[in-house]
């Protein structure tokens, strides 16, 4: 994005700001979705890494997501009532859970439980859950006719759910008490995820459950606040936008916080390599970029108080999940972090106020490319690094400023935080190296570089004293000025 100049390979990129023309306040949070998956469980080499990880960050809005294809470690009511007894198990659930809550401790999160226990709808034979918690499953996103529509069944297992960790535990459908002792407060709650994919909800629908689920959340904490949508293909369905944002298609009273949804870039071809992912993976992001301006033209127009999370945010190779062994390149993170730092660039200047990369752990059979550290130890990655950059260097409240024309092979944008100290954000598009010309103020200070070595140790800051930087291939660079 940004202004467009003619840049040769050989030729330096000059790049000049003006300071004394602010374009607009930042109020764009960076920050992360955590999936659950086997590796984040308890005793596995990736758990307490990657936990600390998180920690370590502090990041606000960060996105937890028990899945449905591990529905013994996202669905706390498995079978349905009967006979006076019920199914709540949190066994599964609490460690993983606990584990979260406090890495997050003294953040802002979001919360999403997406999975709907299957016995909610209409399936044409009971779902039988493998006993075993880390067999992948897919029978929980049965059904697409819910044996409720009032959807106030379903809001009755999230009010539960929600208790058990908020209200030190709840009555069952029997009028059972279960303890757990639990007192967290949840500042937001995600109503499902990708729900045109997940169960095939239509907007009528999926709103009558957003306000089922909401109204009975309300009940149980007056602070909460609500994400709603979590669209997973949001270009094909300005319908649901159209719909859920329209105060008058809601129950009085219902509280539309935020809305949400989601990006990954692929390849156009499966025999892609990282001299074509530099034109693919920002073609795929433009085109992102272009339906969140139509989407905020939307919300600005029937809901301007809502807000806006783009809360999974990443990149996929095909077949990746299909190897135990994937061989991903090291360079790989590095254009993936790319792609993170150019759509948070870009977001930002859209007014977007969340932005989350996706996702803390992935592992082979369950898109190991999508993961910010490594399935084997919790080591953070590039991708982590990118985010670790960004949440390190910019806060809402700084200023981004003019800045003269500098091509399409790179992404920059000029910051002066609310202190006054100056900085440059910069995004290598390309799998090259290329060189800059960095204005006077930028010649000496402080510089933070995630490349491929990132993916070896983690990157900090160096002393830099130099007109002209050469960026490696991917490369997310913070350049602060001297003083």
């Amino acid at each position: 994005m940004g202004a467009k100049a003619q840049v040769t390979p050989d030729k330096p990129i000059q790049i000049t700001v003006q300071w004394d023309k602010p374009e607009m306040t930042l109020r764009t949070s960076p920050t992360l979705q955590v999936v659950v998956m086997p590796p984040l469980e308890r005793g596995s080499p990736a758990h307490d890494a990657s936990f600390a990880a998180v920690k370590e960050l502090g990041a606000d809005y960060v996105r937890y997501v028990p899945w449905y294809p591990y529905p013994r470690l996202a669905v706390a009511e498995l079978e349905p009532p009967k006979d006076g007894k019920t199914s709540w198990d949190f066994s599964r659930i609490d460690p993983t859970t606990l584990d979260f809550l406090h890495a997050t401790e003294g953040h802002s999160f979001i919360l999403n439980f997406s999975t709907i226990p299957v016995w909610f709808f209409k399936t044409a034979k009971p779902v039988v859950v493998p006993a075993d918690p880390d067999q992948l499953f897919s029978g929980e996103s049965q059904g697409t006719e819910l044996l409720d529509p009032s959807c106030n069944d379903v809001a009755g297992y999230y009010a539960r759910l929600v208790s058990w960790y908020t209200q030190g535990g709840f009555t069952d459908e029997f009028g059972v008490r279960h303890e757990s002792g639990y007192h967290y407060r949840v500042p937001y709650w995600e109503v499902f995820n990708e729900i045109e994919a997940e169960h095939h909800f239509t907007p009528e629908k999926y709103t009558a459950c957003y306000d089922a689920i909401t109204g009975a959340l309300h009940k149980i904490d007056r602070q909460m606040k609500f994400v709603g949508l979590a669209l997973g293909w949001p270009e094909q369905d300005a319908k649901m936008f159209e719909y859920f944002l329209n105060p008058a298609n809601h129950k009085p009273g219902t509280q539309i916080d935020m809305i949400s949804y989601h990006f990954y870039a692929t390849p156009l071809l499966p025999q892609e390599n990282p001299d074509t992912w530099q034109f693919t993976f920002f073609y795929k992001a433009d085109r992102f970029l272009a339906i969140v301006k139509y989407i905020e033209e939307i919300r600005n127009r029937l809901s301007p108080a809502t807000r806006t999370t783009l809360d999974e945010i990443g990149t996929i190779l095909p077949g990746t999940n299909s190897v135990k062994d994937p061989h991903i390149p090291l360079i790989y993170w590095n254009a993936s972090g790319a792609i993170y730092a150019y759509v948070y660039i870009e977001s930002a200047r859209l007014g977007i106020d969340v932005v989350g990369e996706s996702q803390l752990v992935g592992f082979p059979s369950q898109y190991p490319d999508v993961s910010m550290v490594d399935w084997t130890t919790g080591k953070p990655n590039a991708r982590f690094e990118v985010l670790r950059l960004l949440h390190d260097n910019f806060t809402p409240g700084d200023t981004f400023c003019r800045m003269g024309p500098f091509g399409g092979e790179i992404d920059t944008v000029a910051v002066e935080s609310t202190s006054g100290v100056k900085k440059l954000l910069l995004v290598n598009k390309r799998n090259r190296d290329i060189t800059l010309q960095l204005p006077p103020e930028f010649a000496h200070g402080s510089i933070t570089t995630v490349d491929v070595s990132a993916s070896i140790t983690r990157p900090s800051a160096q002393s830099w004293n130099n007109s002209v930087l050469t960026m490696p291939p991917f490369a997310v660079i913070v350049i602060v000025a001297g003083k």
